[in-house]
């Protein structure tokens, strides 16, 4: 009997707990408030509440081959046979990442995700938010990464064992429970050699004796009792460039997606601050469930007490074409004459606005057309490689020395009686800037409150190159 000063009135209550929203319904109630003298509110099982349908019914995991080598349903089996739909989407798509994130079917929606060379395909059987869906598959991945070093097909089907027990707890009928590292560490213990050879022997598994002590606090992404000898946190400012250019060098679109990753392993319950030199560049940020949400809106500061170990603590999206810097420039002369069954290729590469950084592990790529039989070119620096067979030409070119820029010149053979190209192919370029986030964006300082001791901090910057892409 719980006291309540109000009129009659009659609502229906969910009580819901979960790690990641949308909340586990557990049970429905109805409350009733009335006056009998004093005010009261009677709380009974609503008979005419049915439970909710799951939100992810089964998950399928194919590779790149299209064979489905995981499986795992929450509520009742799904048949394989659902995935026709998705192989069907994936013979449409002219690349692996095209493939529709989200596919209606008849009984079903499958929404996918492409890591690592694997599709995460989950299937849903009544309308749920596709981006929730999104972010728990990619969850599962890093969650993947995080246990066994690398999420390929073999490190999954070595710790199987591990990777059900691992689905088992983060989605609970349906709905996601737990998906916190710290929190899954205590429940699912990462698998070793000698933790292997021990349950082998003893028959035992990886599950944790004890319920999670994050799980009941109030900050359940961190564990209680952490100690360290030496307390360190690291910050990686990771930023990649989307952008095409035009074949006279103008910039026809460009973006920046950044992320923040963090590895910070401090004693105790610290509170953390980190701002920024110029944090209006960031636009589009999602931020982990540990930072004040509030406090970045009126102060444009990060908030938070960290979880313990390695976490992503934002992600965000430059998306104004003024604030993007393109960090390479190209020149390059594709030709292909008509009546002739040889091509000229003259491609020279070298750095543009990159604040005296180097560029490094640049890789460049190029589909040539079907007719071009060989290529022989002449690389200044680097390697290059010519599949005839899939007509793709690729330079490892490596760090660009400024005061000699590399290129690659030198001539194509053509089919005899082929005609020429319809159009010239383009350059995708693959590169890394260390020490320097192309936006702009600066950490300026980062404090630490509620502990003693003084923690060594470190921050890191790096640009890498996503979709870059350069039309002749």
């Amino acid at each position: 009997m719980l006291m309540f000063p109000s009129d009659s009135l009659i609502t229906s209550f969910v009580y819901s707990m979960s790690a990641l929203p949308p909340f586990k319904p557990v049970t429905s109630y109805w409350f009733r408030l009335s006056q009998n003298g004093q005010n009261e509110l009677l709380c009974f099982p609503s008979p005419a509440s049915p439970p909710p349908a799951a939100m992810i019914h089964s998950l399928f995991l194919i590779n790149a081959s299209g064979d489905i080598f995981l499986e795992k349903h929450w509520k009742s089996v799904v048949s394989r046979s659902v995935c026709d739909y998705f192989f069907e989407a994936q013979e449409r798509a002219s690349e692996p990442e095209n493939v529709p994130p989200v596919i209606p079917t008849p009984h079903h929606y499958l929404i996918s995700v492409l890591r690592h060379r694997i599709y995460f395909v989950a299937v849903i059987q009544s309308e749920v938010p596709p981006l929730f869906v999104i972010e728990f598959l990619h969850r599962v991945v890093d969650t993947f990464q995080d246990y066994f070093g690398v999420c390929t097909e073999a490190a999954i089907k070595d710790n199987v064992v591990v990777v059900y027990e691992l689905l088992e707890e983060m989605l609970d009928n349906g709905f996601p429970l737990a998906t916190e590292s710290n929190i899954l560490k205590e429940l699912i213990k990462p698998p070793t050699i000698l933790r292997t050879m021990v349950n082998t022997i003893t028959g035992s598994t990886n599950v944790g004796e004890q319920l999670p002590t994050g799980q009941l606090s109030v900050v359940p992404w961190r564990r209680t009792g952490v100690k360290y000898t030496n307390n360190e946190a690291y910050f990686d400012v990771v930023e990649e460039i989307d952008a095409i250019i035009d074949k006279s060098g103008s910039t026809i679109t460009a973006e920046i997606q950044g992320v923040i990753d963090a590895c910070v392993k401090l004693t105790g319950m610290p509170d953390l601050t980190l701002s920024f030199m110029n944090p209006r560049l960031l636009d589009d940020v999602s931020f982990h469930p540990c930072v004040r949400f509030k406090r970045w809106e009126a102060e444009r500061i990060l908030s938070f007490i960290p979880p313990d170990g390695n976490f992503r603590l934002l992600s965000y999206h430059v998306s104004s074409q003024n604030l993007v810097a393109i960090p390479v420039y190209v020149k390059h002369n594709i030709t292909f004459r008509e009546g002739s069954s040889q091509g000229r290729f003259d491609l020279t590469l070298g750095p543009k606005q990159t604040m005296g950084k180097a560029v490094e592990a640049v890789l460049v790529s190029s589909q040539l057309p079907r007719g071009v039989l060989n290529a022989n070119l002449n690389a200044s620096q680097g390697t290059y490689t010519f599949d005839p067979v899939t007509k793709m030409l690729t330079w490892d070119v490596g760090k660009i020395n400024p005061q000699k820029l590399p290129s690659l010149k030198g001539s194509m053979n053509l089919q005899a009686g082929a005609s020429k190209p319809d159009e010239n192919p383009t350059i995708n370029i693959q590169l890394k800037i260390q020490q320097m986030a192309i936006s702009g964006l600066k950490v300026n300082r980062l404090d630490m409150y509620g502990e003693k001791y003084k923690p060594f901090k470190g921050i890191k910057y790096m640009t890498k190159a996503g979709k870059f892409q350069v039309r002749t």
